[in-house]
């Protein structure tokens, strides 16, 4: 992958880092001033969590946000936090084909570099519904939007990494979940059959493609001799708003408790691998505890990652066809 050269020392030593880090912990000491980021999902939750300590840390972080006026807020409660803060919000509606393409055009016509894409927005269980492209909501926005927002802005990525010598970061933050979900769908009619909707497996399916992905495009980005990597992870069980479809009763709540985590511990593996030299040349792996961790078999299969790759090609031919 060649050599690394982000400005701090690197180490080959395993993490030292687990359940209970927080993403502050795992960056500590860490510069990162002549990075930039964007971190989708970054208006609430480990997002929003991760944008706070890689700004922190000195990058320049991108937040793409469905309206303007939210992100704005989000920007100003975090410049309250850190003044010096080098933030930016862009509008993008992460289930929209349109406005994802609108917001990498916007991207990709400044000057800005980009080190690190964090593709963390997801939605999850929710009830049956399509995007307004035609697309199952879960699939569309968890794996869809991401996969069409890295296709367009890994150029960018790339000549990046070219230009300064640092190796780029490619983060999908996936879900010990994946493990829930039947298979992938072969066509836009399975994917949207409501009969057979389920709303835990749909969300299952669409955080193994997560996996998927980057794997798939991690063994692309090596073909290419690219400078760039691609890995996934869980964050694990965290009490934020991405269960807003999901009711749980007082004492199941209180049975959860003692294996949840903090917002602040749920985003410490998305920022070990967006800025830690631990993971120095790491890309194909899948992390949870800020260490490599296991898979499903589905996750492995290396014919079902350039499977799922062909079919989100194809999907978007045809929702564009369609308009």
């Amino acid at each position: 992958m060649g050599q690394w050269n982000w400005p701090w020392r690197t180490s080959a030593a395993p993490s030292s880092f687990g359940r209970t880090s927080t993403a502050e912990e795992v960056t500590e000491g860490i510069e990162a001033r002549d990075l930039t980021v964007v971190i989708t999902g970054a208006t609430n939750g480990i997002g929003k969590e991760t944008a706070r300590v890689l700004a922190l840390r000195g990058a320049e972080v991108f937040i793409p946000s469905r309206t303007l006026e939210s992100g704005m807020k989000v920007k100003e409660s975090l410049l309250e936090q850190n003044p010096n803060a080098k933030l930016h919000v862009m509008e993008m509606d992460l289930s929209s084909l349109d406005s994802v393409e609108s917001f990498a055009r916007s991207f990709n016509s400044t000057n800005k570099r980009l080190n690190v894409l964090i593709n963390n927005a997801g939605i999850m269980a929710c009830p049956f519904q399509l995007s307004g492209d035609g697309v199952e909501m879960q699939f569309a926005t968890n794996h869809l939007g991401h996969f069409l927002l890295t296709n367009l802005l890994v150029e960018k990525m790339k000549s990046t990494a070219k230009e300064t010598g640092v190796q780029g970061r490619i983060i999908n933050v996936s879900s010990s979940a994946h493990r829930n979900g039947n298979g992938l769908p072969t066509s836009l009619d399975k994917l949207n059959d409501k009969s057979s909707y389920n709303c835990f497996s749909a969300y299952g399916e669409s955080k193994l493609a997560n996996i998927l992905h980057a794997n798939e495009l991690s063994r692309k980005l090596q073909e290419e001799g690219s400078h760039v990597t691609a890995n996934s992870l869980h964050p694990g069980l965290i009490p934020t708003n991405i269960a807003r479809f999901l009711s749980f009763s007082s004492i199941f709540i209180v049975m959860l408790k003692p294996f949840m985590k903090t917002i602040p511990q749920g985003a410490a593996t998305t920022c070990y691998l967006a800025l830690n030299p631990k993971v120095k040349d790491a890309t194909g792996k899948y992390y949870a505890d800020c260490q490599q961790a296991g898979t499903s078999l589905k996750a492995k299969d290396k014919v079902l990652a350039n499977r799922l790759w062909v079919f989100s090609e194809e999907l978007l031919r045809e929702v564009r066809q369609q308009k």
